[in-house]
This record gives structure tokens, C-alpha cells and sequence, in this order.
């Protein structure tokens, strides 16, 4: 039973009687609890809503397409509260941050709406075989946080003495047909070397429902006073872990015409390795994972680079960037000032001075530390980011400062970009649409 929060004028809903305020009881007899429960009843052509109205129940049958919108609002997207995670994982991140931030940052979810719905991971530890059945009869895919597949040590990494029975979802679901993207956050001395075998060993028995893996390695920040005591990846140990990550991506390749596993850009870029072509990548089924970014943002990039013609005159930009992609922006910028010599472009890697310098991605760069290491700097016409370094559909860094102040404190016109080539030299040669 859910109360609905408004009812959208036009709709198959409104048209019917519906009100604001109702409660929504049943669609076609199954009681609703949440978004999952409304989303598949309610894409049926013959509904039949049992509506409670100032404690009367009443029944509205209403005909429309397949998949067409009812029209009802409910006060949240999930139509109830997120699920929190239960785990005190060893590597978890939100537990390696500074206090004083905001209160949203700390949430961490373990919700299954939100994998099927918006991509998250999910580790399974808080769903009870119920929950597990309905995915199954509602034939959801998901995106799992395996991290071994070893119980005792799942148990020890995730802080959660469930977590190793729990795994047994992830074999009910494969063996079901679901189909699992699954992730690995790998740490030195804990699920890596043999352990990272026998985890893709495993998780390899369940092809083709595992439709895609990838291996990340461990973030770790200043902020760990009292946490598990994580080393992070060398030179020597990062190409260790690819090594077994190619060879099983030939024995997969072999077996089941797919690599499946992969690993992600950052291991590549600590083991100062090349980067794969892009064939290797096959489908960047983990691209959210950072699987494969760097190389689409290159082969566009030269793509882009290919195509363009310079009409402007002089222009003078600048990039900021973190510590592991400085190599790559650098080439790239470099390979556009060679095609075009009126342009200049300086790139800047920007030091994790806010997390600490283990952190080298540029997703976690701090307007902050932008500001304390471009003052006073020349840099030109814009300064150019990543989107990664504010929040989704805003302007806000992760220390709360926006845009806004950045081009306050450094007198300079910024210019955010996605990951993708095409744009990263629009926004270089000053191109707007």
C-alpha cells in the first residue's frame, strides 16, 4: 500500500477518477510495496487498480498500450526508503572520508531497485530469499559487488558474518537466467593473486549469466585511523593482477567467445603499461567502472582530431587533470597543438592534497585543491574539466564548492566535458553548439 503523491493530468490514471492522495492497494490482485512492484505490474494492458479512498476501497479497470505510464506519483522514486548497506567493508570508501561533509555523502545504499533501475552494485547481503525470488519472477538483471567468492574471506572483507552464505543469491540468480554484471574491488594481500583466480574460476562456471566482470583496485584515502590496515597497488603487483586478468580473458575468449573480465583503466595506468586496443574492450560492457575510458577517449579523440579545421586564431586553454590520466590528456593536448599551432593548451595535474596523493583519479579532485594549485597560474582562455569532478546535474564539487567559485577564485571561464573525445577537443578548440 503506497500513498500516491499526485496523478498526471492526461493520464490513463487521471482519466479514470484517480486522485491525489489515494492509496494504491493492488494492480491486478498483487499488492505493491515499491517501484519494482509497480513498474511490472503495471505493464499490462487490462489493469485492474484497487484504490483505498477515505477508507473505502474502491476498483478502477483501465485498458491502455503495453508499457504506457499509468500516470501516478508517489512522494519517492522507490516508493519507499533506499536500503542501506549492512557492511563494514575493509575498502569501503564513504568510510574513508573526512567528517564535515554533506550528510549525503555518507549514505552508502545496497539496494536492488537501484540496480536494475540506475546501474548500482549491490553486494546482496541485506536480501532474504524472498527478495531473491522476485527478481527471478520478474526476470531483473543486476549488477552484483561480488569481491570473492571465497565465504570466509567475503566475510572478513565485508565486516558482515552473512556475507559468505549470501553468495549462494549469486548462483540461484545465474542458474535462474538472470543475467549478473559483477565487480571485483581487489586489495593487496586479501582477494588478489590466487584468490582473484579462484574467484574468476568461480564466477566462470556461471557463463553465460555472468555477462561481464571487472577488477578495480582498492582506493585508499588519509582518512583510515582505525581502519583495516589496506596497502595499494605498486608498479610490480598491478601488472601481477593484469597477467591473471589476460589470461583468463583468453580462457573465457577460448571457451565462450567473450573475455567477460576485465580490468579497470587504473591498473593499467599504475603498472605504466599500454593501454588495450580497442577490441579488447569488446562491447565497454564495465565502462561505469572505468573499464575502457581512457581508450574511447583516445581513438575518438584522434578521430575528432582527424576530422577537424581550424578556423579561429590564437587560443590559449588549460586542463586540469588528476595524477593517473596526466599522461593521456597530456598526449592528447599535445597532438592538438601539433596539428594546429596557434593553439596552446597546458595541462595540470592537480595533487590529492584533500583525500591524500594515493588518490590519483580525477573524479575526486576537490575544487579546494584546484584552487590552491592553479592560483596564480596563466591559464588562457578556459580552463577545462571533467564533469566527474561535480556531482551529476549540478555545479557542486565534493567539498560543496561550485563552478562558480572556482572561476571566482582563479579569474578564468571553466568549461566542463564528459568523457568523450569529440567534446574534450570542442572544448579545446573553444567549439560550442
Amino acid at each position: 500500500m503506497v500513498k500516491i503523491n499526485s496523478v498526471l493530468h492526461g493520464s490513463p490514471s487521471e482519466r479514470h477518477g484517480v486522485r491525489k492522495g489515494d492509496i494504491l492497494v493492488k494492480i491486478n490482485g498483487h499488492g505493491i510495496k515499491d517501484v519494482l512492484d509497480y513498474m511490472y505490474y503495471a505493464a499490462d494492458t487490462d489493469i485492474t487498480l484497487e484504490i483505498e479512498r477515505d477508507g473505502v476501497l474502491m476498483t478502477f479497470d483501465i485498458v491502455k498500450d503495453e508499457y504506457d505510464d499509468l500516470g501516478l506519483e508517489f512522494e519517492t522514486f522507490l516508493m519507499d526508503n533506499k536500503q542501506s548497506c549492512s557492511n563494514k567493508c575493509v575498502f569501503c570508501f564513504i568510510d574513508q572520508m573526512p567528517p564535515g561533509m554533506r550528510e549525503t555523502l555518507y549514505f552508502k545504499d545496497d539496494d536492488a531497485r537501484l540496480s536494475f533501475l540506475q546501474g548500482n552494485y549491490v553486494t546482496l547481503t541485506n536480501m532474504k530469499q524472498e527478495d531473491i525470488d522476485r527478481i527471478i519472477e520478474m526476470k531483473l538483471n543486476i549488477n552484483v559487488s561480488v569481491h570473492t567468492t571465497n565465504p570466509e574471506l567475503r566475510v572478513k572483507m565485508m565486516h558482515n558474518r552473512f556475507a559468505g552464505e549470501k553468495l549462494k543469491f549469486i548462483w540461484q540468480l545465474a542458474e535462474s537466467g538472470i543475467k549478473l554484471n559483477c565487480q571485483i574491488v581487489c586489495c593487496p594481500g586479501l582477494n588478489d593473486g590466487d584468490e582473484l583466480r579462484r574467484s574468476l574460476t568461480d564466477l566462470g562456471g556461471l557463463m553465460p549469466n555472468i555477462t561481464s566482470m571487472a577488477v578495480v583496485p582498492v582506493g585508499v584515502t588519509k582518512f583510515r585511523e582505525g581502519l583495516y590496515p589496506l596497502t595499494t597497488f605498486t608498479k610490480e603487483t598491478a601488472a601481477q593482477t593484469i597477467d591473471i586478468i589476460e589470461e583468463f580473458q583468453q580462457i573465457f575468449l577460448e571457451k565462450f567467445g567473450t573475455r567477460t573480465v576485465f580490468p579497470s583503466d587504473e591498473f593499467y595506468l599504475i603498472a605504466e603499461s599500454e593501454l588495450p586496443p580497442k577490441e579488447a574492450y569488446e562491447d565497454f560492457s564495465q565502462y561505469e567502472n572505468g573499464v575502457g575510458m581512457l581508450r574511447s577517449l583516445i581513438d575518438e579523440f584522434e578521430q575528432a582530431l582527424e576530422m577537424a579545421e581550424w578556423e579561429g586564431g590564437e587560443r590559449h586553454v588549460s586542463i586540469a587533470t588528476g595524477y593517473s590520466p596526466y599522461g593521456v590528456i597530456s598526449m592528447l593536448a599535445k597532438m592538438a597543438e601539433e596539428k594546429f599551432p596557434k593553439l596552446k593548451c597546458d595541462v595540470y595535474r592537480i595533487r590529492n592534497d584533500f583525500f591524500g596523493e594515493t588518490i590519483t583519479v580525477t573524479g575526486l579532485i576537490t575544487a579546494q585543491d584546484l584552487i590552491a594549485q592553479l592560483k596564480g597560474k596563466e591559464l588562457g582562455d578556459n580552463l577545462l574539466l571533467s564533469q566527474a569532478m561535480v556531482r551529476r546535474d549540478s555545479d557542486v564539487f565534493l567539498d560543496d564548492l561550485t563552478i562558480s567559485d572556482v572561476e571566482t577564485a582563479l579569474n578564468v571561464v571553466i568549461r566542463t566535458t564528459p568523457s568523450d573525445g569529440f567534446e574534450l577537443l570542442d572544448a579545446i578548440m573553444g567549439i560550442t553548439y
